[in-house]
């Protein structure tokens, strides 16, 4: 584990601690395989990861510790427009943007301080300050273009 992974590991048992939860070995076990594994995963993907850590873990108890880690500000839900729930690890003070292939799925995270920039800059134009926002970029990604795959 990484430290960045042991941190959020602790800072996920405190929040446990001052929820009054229960913290279980298959609690923890999902956490950690959560924080260690990047990119964006729906449940069904999270789930098929963690029965290669441990095959006795049920898929609802993935699902509410899923859910507790992002009570606990430490994953974040993203829907695409499939309406697919996927799951990533929260990182504060790291805001990115997300470019989806709309035929293999393929998600890229990006980053531009001229695209955040110009966002505030919009918000602030019409009376705004900003908590937060979504941005996701719809098309098709390098590989379906080059293999012939249309948008259907």
């Amino acid at each position: 584990m990484t430290e960045q992974q042991d941190i959020a590991q602790k800072d996920f048992l405190d929040f446990m601690a001052r929820a009054g939860l229960s913290v279980t070995s298959q609690r923890r076990a999902i956490a950690a395989a959560f924080f260690g594994l990047s990119g964006h995963h729906s449940l069904e993907e999270f789930y098929q990861h963690i029965l290669t850590v441990d095959p006795g873990i049920g898929q609802t108890t993935v699902y509410r510790t899923l859910k507790l880690l992002c009570e606990a500000g430490l994953a974040t839900e993203i829907h695409f427009s499939d309406g697919i729930a996927r799951y990533e690890v929260a990182r504060t003070n790291s805001h990115h943007d997300h470019i989806v292939c709309l035929r293999c799925g393929k998600v890229q995270e990006i980053f531009d301080q001229r695209i955040e920039k110009l966002q505030r800059e919009m918000a602030r134009a019409h009376g705004f300050t900003l908590s937060g926002h979504v941005h996701h970029l719809y098309g098709m990604c390098a590989e379906c273009r080059v293999a012939g795959k249309g948008v259907s």
